[in-house]
């Protein structure tokens, strides 16, 4: 009787969490769905605003740096609306190595022109704490990416 009642409680603390974890994912997806509703000016003002709460930035650092955000939102929202056709119109295709290989370029290009920029607006103190948030970020994305990967691995294996 004893090992069904413990059997029991281990079965309903499993249930608890596998609903805590889906929970959990749930408001990750209405947050970034929300972000996306934004339009570039939007997210652009937002992401000002956070950014001289962290930085401590001074009106014209606000009105360059705003400038940079705008002009990134444009772009990544372009990008979006580019990829959400494609997948709608039965276009999508795995890029090809070469294709991916264009755009990492692009992309630590885009990096690189970031922090010039950035190094040009903000001072030594601000440059500093805002490369050390970069840091931390990318840290995120590739343990974000490697959760993706470890879980693709898991269902190859089945």
């Amino acid at each position: 009787m004893k090992k069904i009642l413990i059997i029991a409680v281990a079965l309903l603390a499993l249930q608890v969490t596998a609903q805590d974890q889906k929970k959990e994912r749930q408001n990750k997806q209405d947050r970034s769905h929300k972000m996306m509703n934004l339009s570039a000016e939007e997210a652009a003002t937002l992401q000002t605003k956070k950014m001289t709460l962290h930085l401590d930035l001074n009106e014209s650092q606000q009105a360059q740096i705003k400038t940079i955000n705008l002009e990134n939102a444009t772009k990544r929202k372009a990008m979006m609306a580019e990829h959400k056709a494609k997948k709608e119109s039965g276009e999508m295709q795995k890029p090809t190595q070469e294709e991916r290989l264009k755009m990492a370029n692009a992309k630590l290009d885009h990096k690189i022109a970031m922090k010039a920029k950035m190094k040009t607006i903000l001072n030594e103190a601000q440059y500093a704490k805002w490369e050390k948030a970069q840091m931390q970020n990318a840290k995120k994305g590739n343990k974000k990416g490697m959760k993706k990967d470890m879980h693709k691995k898991k269902q190859e294996q089945f």
